[in-house]
């Protein structure tokens, strides 16, 4: 009884600490999410060379997708002209990091690996990028030079049909006497549309995005409740850092289907038990980044080679990642675990509990019963 009691303590506490967080990074994310549209992302990671590799790295890493979600959205983007290299780069970046689970990174390992974990994704995204470049032949290349040019030559963005360029909409072929879709909307259209899309922001964020990452999120807390409650923090001091737990990481990580989101609490779980930063940085890497599903799509879509360079990318920089981190903390005596949970010192326990409750209610709410 004293240890399930533990338990539950330990799951509240927890629970408690990431919830303002994980709020705030759910109604940034969905902001985000409708703030940018695709058509602005596909006119930055078209062409060749590392510009688009490393716009595709940074567009995509505030972004709230997970490992599956971004799929249809890379796809999107390469059926739009972007380069492998760029599709690639925006594969990896997306699922790695993004605004929501660097709020939840802060809250459950503190402000160092939440400054460390995005800019080790967007190093990982730009390698990957820049290797699957290396592999690309010489007329794939020629072919997507063709397919740019030729979409270039019909002067629509919708539509490969010749239109009139000074009076054409990017999304169709009629002439207007005002942009469409492609740029600002009337003066009086602005404020309902703004409204509208902010609240299409928030709506995403707590039903599609919340969906996604719940699953994986509650089974991190409790996995990380079980390790604070059950596991002595020497248990897994002994291999918990150095190559050889990073690489025990990576193959935990790469088959796994879970979020950046969702991984932290799991990352929380392993540090409180012993694991080091470089090797929880590891697991935050791969497992997000790499999945079955993932991997499958793209060795069919981009080819086998794109798929090689891809693993390597995203595993070996994970690796050369964790090994710096590692140094760092070391190096300069950072006190990984007193800055464990840093969040709930800054919020409020009233702000807490709302935040928690909000989410659980959220949660019961996407179980309802849909009547038809």
């Amino acid at each position: 009884m004293v240890i399930l009691n533990n338990f539950l303590t330990n799951l509240l506490d927890l629970s408690l600490a990431a919830a303002p967080w994980l709020v705030l990074g759910l109604v940034v994310g969905g902001l985000i999410k409708v703030l940018i549209p695709m058509s602005f992302l596909e006119k930055h990671l078209g062409g060749q060379g590392i510009v688009p590799i490393i716009k595709a790295a940074l567009l995509g890493a505030p972004l709230p997708l997970c490992s599956c979600g971004v799929i249809p959205a890379a796809l999107g983007l390469r059926k739009s002209g972007a380069s492998k290299q760029s599709t690639v780069s925006f594969l990896v970046s997306t699922p790695e990091t993004g605004v929501d689970s660097v709020m939840i990174t802060y809250a459950l390992l503190g402000p160092f690996m939440a400054i460390v974990r995005p800019i080790a994704a967007v190093v990982s995204a730009i390698t990957a990028g820049l290797l699957v470049g290396k592999t690309e032949t010489q007329e794939a290349s020629q072919m997507i030079i063709n397919e740019a040019e030729v979409n270039q030559k019909g002067g629509s963005c919708c539509s490969s049909e010749p239109v009139v360029k000074k009076e054409s909409s990017c999304c169709s072929t009629e002439p207007v006497d005002e942009p469409s879709c492609c740029s600002a909307v009337d003066n009086e259209q602005q404020p309902n549309s703004l409204i509208n899309n902010l609240m299409d922001g928030i709506r995403y964020a707590f039903t599609d995005l919340f969906t996604m990452l719940l699953f994986w999120l509650c089974i991190g807390l409790l996995f990380a409740a079980a390790v604070k409650t059950f596991v002595p923090t020497s248990f897994l001091t002994e291999w918990g850092s150095g190559l050889a737990g990073m690489l025990v990481m990576m193959v935990i990580g790469i088959p796994m289907y879970v979020c950046a989101t969702a991984s932290t609490p799991i990352a929380a779980g392993f540090m409180l038990a012993g694991v080091s930063p470089g090797t929880a940085l590891v697991f935050l890497m791969a497992g997000p980044a790499t999945n079955i599903s993932t991997l499958g799509v793209i060795g069919k879509e981009l080819g086998r080679q794109s798929l090689i360079a891809y693993l390597f990318g995203v595993g070996f920089i994970a690796l050369i990642a964790g090994l710096v981190t590692d140094y760092l903390v070391k190096s300069f005596g950072i006190d990984i675990q007193g800055q464990l949970q840093a969040g709930e010192d800054l919020i409020p326990y009233w702000l807490a509990v709302l935040s928690l409750a909000i989410l659980v209610i959220t949660a019961l709410w996407s179980f309802r019963p849909i009547r038809k």
